[in-house]
């Protein structure tokens, strides 16, 4: 009988995490995380007054104006969309997010005992729901006695690493609101966009501000992933200053606090100090060129992938090769999963951990596993004028393109003659 509930088959429930950028640590960082080491009193739930102002910092240069009173900061971008979620729907209202979406987002329903409805996206990007679908899947809910009250998105998206374009937004936040949603943004990779002077990203807040609350994981372009820090932004109003402290109800009795010399790490991070920034710009070249190298295997190898736009990785689609992949006993999602990270040596998780059907042959690609094995490695792609033509990277990407070339072949010879 063909497999249809992976769950004893790897965590597909919790995982995999965001993908990382492989890089070390930026020194000026660690010396502020070392400097704060000695604290012993415990930040205050919802982050200090210091994190708080340098997070209205942040957002009010990237076009949001925002006062401390609507900020609030958690150990990592899980924690707070668990309290928001309990607090936006915690009294049986249900959730929607797009299919596919960032692994971590609808795990959260779950432990809430609360149903994740997926919408697909349209074909040109993901993060943001198709808008008829979108009407059509409230419809639905609201047939069956259910109550959707919350839309999680993200413009800059994982797993696909595209971004959605402003009209598209648009007609979905419409939709949205109309049907009296409340809009969850995660924005953890606005930051990591490839080509920033090519590519418009608008954030939800930005078009329905007392409709939105946008939260950011700072492991998307400011922090290393295992100093777990991330900032929420709520709308202005009374409504917003009520999930504002409901949140913060939520935040303290889970004791949710960011540890002291993370949060001290972060609100330096969030001030965007030059050599912030550097890194920052660097580490998003570095990227966007391995992404595009390896979009370049993945098309050239018989798959199917949106161009990448932003962040660490790619979605690859094998369905063109699924009469070789089901003679090497990949039939699904998780099945080419196994496949893949067994020949790749580097994770390739499915898209069923995305949300995506369990049938489709779907798996995300990171770009840091392909930088090298050491910090040495890593480090020296950050300062080589051509990244892709060191040694280890190198041999990276030809590893990936033999995988690759090697199921095209074998898909050649399964088509029949002509």
């Amino acid at each position: 009988m063909r497999r249809t509930d992976p769950e004893g088959h790897g965590p597909v429930r919790y995982g995999p995490p965001p993908p990382g950028d492989g890089l070390p640590v930026l020194p000026e960082l660690t010396a502020v995380l070392a400097a704060a080491a000695g604290r012993a009193d415990a930040q205050p739930v919802g982050g200090a007054p210091a994190l708080l102002e340098a997070a209205c910092g942040y957002w009010t240069r990237r076009g949001l104006p925002t006062v401390p009173d609507q900020v609030a900061a958690g150990p990592g971008a899980p924690a707070l969309l668990l309290a928001l979620t309990a607090a936006l729907s915690g009294d049986g209202a249900d959730i929607l997010v797009p299919r596919p979406c960032a692994a971590w987002w609808a795990p959260y329903a779950r432990v809430l005992g609360r149903p994740a409805y997926h919408v697909p996206t349209p074909a040109e990007s993901g993060g943001v729901p198709d808008p008829y679908a979108l009407l059509e899947t409230v419809r639905r809910v609201r047939a069956e006695g259910g109550d959707p009250r919350l839309l999680v998105l993200s413009v800059a998206d994982d797993p696909t690493a595209t971004v959605a374009p402003p009209e598209l937004l648009h007609e979905a936040v419409e939709a949205a609101t109309a049907e009296g949603l409340h809009l969850v943004s995660d924005e953890t990779w606005r930051d990591t966009l490839h080509h920033p002077h090519d590519t418009v990203l608008l954030s939800p807040a930005e078009m329905r501000p007392d409709r939105v609350t946008v939260v950011s994981d700072l492991a998307g372009a400011l922090l290393p992933p295992g100093w777990p820090a991330a900032v929420a932004r709520f709308p202005a109003g009374e409504p917003g200053q009520r999930l504002h402290a409901r949140v913060l109800d939520i935040l303290t009795a889970l004791g949710a606090r960011i540890a002291a010399p993370v949060a001290a790490a972060a609100g330096y991070a969030l001030d965007e100090p030059q050599p912030v920034t550097e890194r920052r710009e660097a580490a998003v070249r570095l990227h966007a060129r391995v992404a595009a190298a390896a979009h370049a295997a993945v098309v050239a190898g018989g798959a199917l992938a949106r161009p990448p736009q932003a962040g660490r990785h790619l979605y690859a689609d094998l369905g063109p090769l699924r009469e070789p992949l089901a003679a090497q006993g990949a039939g699904d999602a998780q099945e080419l999963e196994d496949l893949l990270t067994t020949r790749l040596g580097m994770p390739a998780p499915g898209g069923h951990r995305f949300g995506d059907d369990l049938g489709a042959l779907r798996v995300r690609l990171a770009t840091g596993p392909l930088l090298g094995a050491t910090d040495e490695e890593r480090g020296e792609c950050l300062t080589s004028p051509a990244p892709l033509e060191l040694p280890h990277v190198q041999r990276a990407l030809i590893s990936l393109t033999s995988v690759l070339d090697d199921l095209r072949d074998e898909a050649q010879r399964w088509e029949p003659p002509r």
